[in-house]
């Protein structure tokens, strides 16, 4: 997968070396070119100096290709642009924007932004944001704690019931999409090759979805 960082400080470069350790192509971009420094020498990704706000900038870095993007500079205004920006007009798969200000951080929501606020921040957990390709999370309630994810049924689910995918406090489905219709499911309601399943997922719950899933 190929991904895209923007800012370099100390949380965008952790989330950088986590991503190019785990095999993915990066591209990292920040106004300072001493940042990248940060990146250390195992670093295997590309560097671009200047601004996330600059599409030509972001198109250097590759974002017209790219599955995800995070923003993650220490500026709230400038993430939360970036990140429409490359939802709106580059259709980025995933995108998460880092915002200190959780006022600003529930009006970035409303209007469609992934968001991780200071609250449940960790390299890891936007990882996970970025990369988990079996479900896609659409909404955030609170100040992310809790994320609304739609995903689609692994065959291995097939004809077992909704209760695989339970893990009670952590991950809850609430509804499942099959055929053109949506329904609340019983704990008896069987899974069906196909099936959307939207589930309630704690934010520090993805690995656990994951495993529910099958995807590790």
């Amino acid at each position: 997968m190929k991904h895209i960082v923007i800012g370099c400080g100390r949380i965008g470069s952790g989330l950088a070396r986590q991503l190019d350790a785990a095999g993915h192509d990066v591209a990292v971009v920040d106004v300072d070119a001493d940042a990248f420094g940060r990146l250390g020498p195992a670093f295997r990704g590309v560097t671009e100096i200047g601004s996330g706000l600059d599409r030509p900038v972001l198109e250097r870095a590759g974002i017209r290709h790219v599955d995800g993007l995070a923003s993650v500079t220490g500026n709230d205004e400038v993430n939360a642009v970036v990140a429409r920006l490359a939802s709106r007009v580059y259709r980025v798969p995933k995108v998460v924007a880092r915002l200190h200000d959780p006022r600003k951080a529930e009006i970035y929501r409303r209007l469609g932004v992934q968001v991780v606020a200071p609250v449940d921040w960790s390299v890891h957990r936007t990882v996970e944001l970025l990369t988990f390709a079996e479900a896609n999370v659409v909404a955030s309630l609170g100040s992310g704690q809790v994320d609304l994810v739609d995903a689609v049924a692994p065959a291995l689910l097939a004809g077992r019931p909704v209760t695989e995918v339970t893990a009670p406090g952590e991950v809850v489905p609430v509804a499942i999409s099959r055929a053109g219709r949506t329904f609340i499911p019983s704990p008896a309601t069987t899974i069906e090759i196909g099936d959307i399943v939207h589930l309630a997922v704690l934010g520090a719950s993805h690995g656990r979805l994951e495993s529910l899933l099958g995807s590790r």
